[in-house]
């Protein structure tokens, strides 16, 4: 068995244009801050260590009404204008026509993940699809990952797993589950020193068929 654990944002679809507005409307509402920058966010998300409450609301808790308020505005906003990475869809399919299992882990809200992948028309292509917010603690963690793999049976002496992801934490995460990781440079980090690095979404298939 090969099984192959995606990353979502950044990783399969461009959301950086609705995470934006949604954290932007949390700081004009209820702190009157100016509004952020796409590449800001990013940056910020992707951070290996940080206080997304600082960046984003210059507080130094993530306060429960603006977590309230963002996932209420998200819910709607989050499928306004994703999209997936060019490629993207026909690798997916070919994974899954060549007998490979994927998965999504995202630190994204489960409920998020459904949403924009069905919206997508991609959802029914993955066996698992889990964010954070389903385990004790996020990627780097491999939580995410070993519920994953154990909901495949995997067993390390006979499969083969990939976790393919933009982002740091992924990786490590990758590593702490131990298993495989690929970096995909096409999404919100161009650059990774990563030991396998993707450039384009058919890479993946060079290295897992």
């Amino acid at each position: 068995m090969k099984i192959v654990i995606f990353d979502m944002d950044g990783t399969l679809l461009d959301s950086k244009k609705d995470i934006t507005i949604s954290v932007n409307h949390v700081r004009k509402l209820h702190y009157n801050l100016e509004p952020l920058s796409e590449e800001f966010i990013v940056e910020a998300i992707n951070m290996e260590v940080r206080n997304l409450s600082m960046l984003f609301y210059e507080t130094e808790i993530y306060h429960d009404k603006d977590r309230d308020i963002f996932e209420k505005h998200y819910e709607s906003q989050c499928v306004q204008n994703p999209y997936l990475y060019d490629g993207i869809k026909e690798v997916l399919h070919k994974l899954v026509a060549s007998g490979i299992k994927i998965s999504v882990a995202t630190n994204a809200p489960t409920k998020f993940a459904h949403r924009m992948l069905g919206h997508l028309e991609v959802d029914s292509l993955f066996d698992v699809i889990i964010g954070a917010d389903a385990v004790d603690e996020s990627k780097p963690s491999p939580e995410m990952l070993e519920i994953i793999l154990n909901h495949y049976r995997f067993d390390k002496n006979s499969h083969k797993a990939w976790m393919v992801g933009d982002n740091s934490k992924d990786i490590l995460s990758a590593k702490n589950a131990g298993i495989s990781s690929m970096f995909a440079t096409w999404g919100f980090s161009p650059k990774s020193d990563n030991k396998v690095v993707v450039s384009k979404p058919k890479d993946i298939l060079d290295i897992v068929l």
